[in-house]
């Protein structure tokens, strides 16, 4: 897939097209939830996702998401990102809804982590945290989750 969203925006979801230095780059100096995430580990996780979805200014990479999924019941929306200069202009909303709305996994539940974008998360469908949910932490580096 790769969808054209305007002044030379566009959506792929190539995984050979993703600028894994840039994605490793993004998520382990300025995102709050991967911080020190090594490269290695990133890596790993673009190889064994089951979609990635990159965000591109021509070919310059300005934002990302990975899901996993068992492919029948559910999927996990992981390590989402746009580059802040291009926050603002309704792009998160566009790859998060590519990812989640328009892929393969569309008929599935899906699920995510997040500290500060529930509003975005709403206007697709996402609802508020719940009591249902209980989580086990990971005993590796909080970082390499995600």
């Amino acid at each position: 897939m790769k969808r054209e969203l305007g002044d030379g925006i566009e959506l792929d979801d190539d995984k050979a097209r993703i600028d894994r230095a840039e994605v490793h780059r993004f998520l382990s100096e300025e995102s709050y939830w991967a911080t020190g995430r090594a490269r290695e580990t990133q890596d790993r996780l673009i190889d064994e996702a089951s979609r990635v979805v990159g965000l591109y200014d021509g070919s310059h990479q300005i934002g990302f998401c990975r899901a996993f999924t068992d492919g029948l019941a559910l999927a996990y929306l992981a390590d989402v990102y746009v580059l802040s200069d291009y926050r603002g202009r309704g792009l998160g909303e566009a790859l998060v809804r590519e990812m989640v709305d328009r892929g393969p996994y569309a008929e599935v539940k899906w699920l995510l982590h997040t500290t500060d974008m529930h509003p975005l998360y709403r206007k697709l469908g996402f609802e508020e945290p719940s009591q249902k949910v209980m989580e086990r932490r990971s005993t590796r580096n909080a970082s390499e989750s995600g």
